[in-house]
């Protein structure tokens, strides 16, 4: 049948089982919208704040379904508003297709309104990237992006359609999604791209050595990291943890991955991490990485890191073996195919006496109770003996993300939702409406900072318009709280920048988009919120009043060694 580029950019959307997009128009992308209008009985559109709003929105959607996140915008600024979430789904392998437009064909390369070339701008931050001039392409074109968006390590691809393209005719057959394969219409195309759609078949020798590794080890440590979580292996993970009785260290991006509540693990390593992962670290013989990058959050100081270990990698991508820690021995594959097949392989093991050294050490930090405020530690708590345990999280980024992670037990993939390899303020509001408009049914909690939240607060019109009852709970004390801890431990006290002595009153702002809103100084405060929060029916804003001079603990310098704490 003959249909306009727009038209098949929706039957494409369709084949692919899309159900939600997010996004923001304007001219260039306006053919797009208006073919979405036949559509929106099958594609709801959410309409966000803003366009980061709108790719924070998608990357969360995916991060909690495991399915690809789709995020619409126009040409210009539309498109470079996306390049901040671009990078936050690249550094996280989070699977999002971003589609732009662009002017028209005989405006490209002219510096026309709002031409932007956002192709070149996003090439250092996608696994792919295409600007579509020939509508012939366009079905095939969607069709390799989506199969490599979440093919082999997941990650962001953005399709550029000029506008000549959307208006444009051409012959479309649809093409079923199982049909989408190397082997099929799609093979020269991927060959083309030079992506692999599915993940490397990992090497059973290499699976053997490090069989015969374990088996000589008396003090293994498994970290569990984000690869765990975006290639849903928790199972074979937790097989494979009781298999061979190993204490379970947890990266940012690993929350989930591992369940916090587990006897065997340790919490979260690093620069935050416990005494007991980074001890455990530095103590053990054999270090097994699943899915982890070794990012220097988590490795700090790369010469001296787990240095009495064979340091062994399993990941999917094979750019990240050796690329921040030289490894003993490694494997190339799918996290859960890699320990499916070497679970098969090990009889049961018993490491009581290396339990026993790595949990003398605390797996979570202990904070004082304070009657005159509230304590970070007293919010978090608060929060998990209220609400129920299965809770979706969202965080901003800063001393708010590194309490909630230390002080929570996420038990799922998909469960945290935080920006851990870009650092992204502003990303929590967003990614909260794509976890809820994704879960409907289930409690989405956004935990942030008032620096943080000033970042995305205007996406609580989104949040409010499409009734989307997520709970906001902001840790506020005045202060970029994470910079002006290293101000007053690295740089003697000088907080320059810091201080946030202004506006707005985050009560009044909730009521005025139309939510609830509650200031709270105590913990019964807290909880009479919390409770409001849960039946009110709509979005809920907590401002919880904290003091300024609150730090995350533990912490190790930044390039220090990992059990050197400047604060523990």
């Amino acid at each position: 049948m003959q249909l306009s580029g727009a038209n098949i950019l929706m039957e494409c959307l369709l084949e692919q089982g899309v159900d939600t997009v997010f996004g923001y128009p304007g001219g260039a992308i306006m053919p797009i919208y208006d073919a979405l209008y036949s559509y929106s009985d099958r594609i709801r559109h959410i309409l966000t704040a803003h366009e980061q709003g709108a790719s924070h929105a998608a990357d969360g959607y995916a991060r909690t379904t495991g399915k690809v996140g789709v995020c619409f915008a126009t040409s210009g600024p539309g498109a470079t508003n996306l390049v901040t979430g671009i990078a936050t789904a690249y550094m996280d392998s989070s699977p999002v297709v971003f589609i732009t437009a662009n002017v028209g064909e005989d405006l490209i390369g002219k510096d026309s309104f709002q031409e932007v070339d956002i192709v070149g701008i996003s090439m250092p931050i996608t696994k792919c990237n295409y600007l579509v001039r020939d509508v012939a392409g366009l079905a095939d074109i969607v069709r390799e992006a989506f199969a490599v968006a979440r093919g082999g390590r997941p990650g962001p691809v953005l399709i550029d359609i000029i506008k000549d393209v959307s208006f444009a005719t051409a012959a479309y057959t649809p093409l079923p999604r199982e049909e989408h394969h190397i082997g099929g219409r799609l093979g020269a195309l991927v060959r083309r791209a030079s992506h692999d759609l599915g993940a490397p078949e990992p090497d059973q020798g290499d699976i053997d050595l490090l069989a015969e590794m374990i088996a000589a080890s008396e003090k293994p440590l498994v970290i569990c990291g984000g690869g765990v979580v975006r290639g849903r292996a928790e199972a074979q993970l937790m097989e494979f943890a009781l298999r061979i009785d190993s204490p379970v260290a947890i990266t940012v991006m690993g929350g989930g991955g591992f369940p916090g509540r587990n006897p065997l693990a340790t919490g979260m390593i690093g620069m935050h991490g416990t005494q007991a992962s980074n001890h455990a670290a530095d103590r053990c013989d054999l270090l097994i990485a699943v899915g982890c990058r070794f990012s220097d959050r988590v490795g700090l100081q790369f010469k001296t890191f787990a240095q009495n270990a064979k340091i062994v990698q399993i990941d999917i991508d094979r750019a990240e073996i050796n690329k921040n820690i030289k490894t003993d021995h490694h494997i190339i594959g799918d996290a859960g195919q890699v320990l499916a097949r070497l679970n098969e392989k090990l009889p049961q093991m018993n490491h009581t006496a290396w339990k026993e050294e790595v949990f003398f050490f605390h797996t979570e930090t202990i904070y004082d109770d304070c009657a005159d405020a509230l304590t970070p530690k007293q919010v978090l708590s608060a929060i998990a003996r209220i609400l129920p345990p299965h809770t979706i999280v969202s965080t901003d980024v800063g001393q708010h993300q590194m309490w909630a992670i230390q002080h929570f037990r996420f038990d799922y993939p998909g469960q945290l939702l935080t920006s851990g390899g870009f650092g992204t303020m502003g990303f929590g509001l967003g990614a909260a409406i794509g976890a809820k408009a994704a879960k409907p049914n289930e409690v989405v909690l956004h935990i942030t900072g008032d620096g943080g939240f000033r970042m995305n607060c205007t996406e609580l019109a989104t949040e409010a318009h499409y009734n989307l009852p997520i709970i906001t709970c902001i840790l506020n004390n005045g202060t970029l709280g994470m910079v002006r801890q290293w101000q007053s431990l690295l740089f003697d006290g000088r907080h320059s920048e810091t201080t946030l002595d202004r506006g707005p009153d985050f009560v009044k702002l909730a009521e005025a988009y139309g939510l609830h809103g509650k200031r709270v100084t105590c913990v019964t405060e807290l909880e009479t919120a919390l409770q409001e929060a849960l039946t009110c029916g709509t979005g809920y804003v907590i401002d919880c009043a904290i003091d300024a001079d609150e730090m995350v603990r533990p912490m190790v310098r930044a390039g220090g060694h990992i059990t050197e704490f400047l604060v523990d």
